[in-house]
């Protein structure tokens, strides 16, 4: 069972009770070139001059971004720009946010988690994963020996045992305060009481972790602990390369909420017919019309896979799976029936691979598809792309039973809201 220990964090200097909202800043990979550089003019510390450094990525290369990042984690640490907190800690988070026009709190745990083989069934993942994000965020592992952000889990609390534990520190100002752009605000409080990290550890030793938000950064996390047991000669089950930062989150919090991602598609250049699309689609779809109001809602009523489909030129339609289709032709072999119920699922095996020719296991043809969780601007999308899909969040239940099952979703079939932010926390590995 998961391995649940305190650490002593790193955290900026000086960020004691402070606000430190310009420090901070978005998961690294939804951060494209302008936010960086819009981060970085609020305060040159911003966690991406550690998280997304200038520079070539080739490793070879002079003043390659694994160099720069290698030498500003050494220069912020011995100049006192990042400071080891004295006592062990496990740190509480919490985020609170607006979904759906609803205020809402989620709380997590922020601890050194025990790496283990997805085989072992101890650290379970929900999400197929890309080789080539792995390999950049274990370059960028190898250079600064360091987790530089938490990864997001999920774990069974039904008696709410956590509650309380969190509920002994949250009354008191906090460790440090961020607020985000679309105005959700995170707060930072530590856990010093060796006996309610042990409560914590007791509770999570009885139930497997689902990772909801940071798959690659698990994988890398595995792979460079690997690296150090051959570098080290020996095994050593105490070292902090043994583990990784890791937020936990209990399926029962209330705040917890998950978000579906949208996705913008296109066939191989020049091969795109939009009637023979239309006609391929209805094989296996009843087609509808979109109601007035937001396109998201339109889906909410309907029982079984179903997504909006718009093409490029701007017809839209509800796309249903009828109920005549024939799961043994249309699903792989091996796939159970929660897996074959999931709206990403369908769209992968009915409608990406056969119609667009994008295949998640041949990544070259997923350079042409690309995901945005705002429904409006994949509508838009649709003006310069070929088709776009809106799809409906898939709810934890099927999260839960997919990953417990041992099947992997399609890739970024959920996005659990609010990102966790990178900056409040970093954790050496040496």
């Amino acid at each position: 069972m998961p391995r649940v220990t305190a650490f002593r964090a790193l955290r900026y200097a000086g960020s004691d009770g402070a606000d430190i909202s310009s420090l901070t800043a978005p998961p690294y990979d939804v951060i494209g070139p302008e936010r960086r550089a819009e981060l970085l003019k609020r305060d040159p510390h911003n966690v991406v001059a550690l998280e997304l450094p200038e520079g070539p990525l080739d490793r070879a290369a002079p003043g390659n971004r694994y160099g720069v990042a290698a030498e500003r984690w050494r220069r912020w640490r011995a100049e006192g720009v990042l400071v080891a907190d004295a006592r062990d800690s496990i740190y509480v988070l919490q985020q609170s946010f607006e979904s759906q026009g609803e205020q809402r709190t989620r709380c997590s745990f922020v601890a050194a988690v025990g790496l283990e083989p997805f085989s072992a069934g101890v650290i379970l993942p929900h999400e197929l994963t890309l080789p080539k994000a792995i390999e950049d965020r274990l370059n960028m592992t190898r250079a600064t020996a360091a987790n530089l952000s938490p990864i997001l889990a999920l774990f069974s609390d039904t008696e709410r045992v956590a509650d309380s534990l969190a509920a002994k520190v949250t009354g008191t100002p906090p460790l440090a305060r961020a607020t985000d752009d679309s105005g959700g605000r995170a707060s930072l409080w530590a856990i010093t009481d060796p006996a309610d990290h042990a409560a914590l550890a007791d509770l999570l030793s009885e139930r497997s972790v689902i990772i909801a938000d940071g798959h690659h950064r698990y994988t890398t996390a595995l792979a460079y602990r690997d690296e150090r047991r051959e570098t080290d000669g020996a095994l050593r089950p105490e070292a902090p390369y043994e583990s990784v930062m890791m937020a936990l989150v209990s399926v029962e919090d209330a705040g917890l909420a998950v978000s579906p991602t949208h996705r913008i598609a296109d066939a191989p250049s020049g091969a795109f017919d939009p009637d023979a699309f239309w006609t391929a689609l209805r094989e296996h779809f009843d087609l509808r019309d979109l109601p007035a109001g937001h396109p998201g809602r339109a889906l909410s009523s309907i029982p079984g896979p179903a997504f909006i489909v718009r093409t490029r030129g701007g017809t839209t339609k509800i796309a249903v799976l009828r109920d005549d289709v024939s799961h043994d032709q249309a699903f792989p072999e091996h796939a159970s029936q929660a897996w074959r119920g999931l709206d990403t699922a369908v769209l992968q095996e009915l409608v990406l691979r056969p119609l667009l020719d994008i295949h998640p296991d041949v990544p070259q043809t997923l350079d042409r598809l690309a995901y945005t969780k705002d429904a409006h601007a994949a509508l838009d999308a649709a003006q310069t792309h070929d088709a776009v899909f809106i799809m409906s969040a898939t709810p934890i239940a099927q999260v839960s039973q997919l990953a417990f099952s041992g099947e992997m979703m399609p890739q970024k079939s959920t996005y659990f809201a609010p990102k966790l932010p990178s900056g409040l926390l970093f954790r050496s590995l040496d």
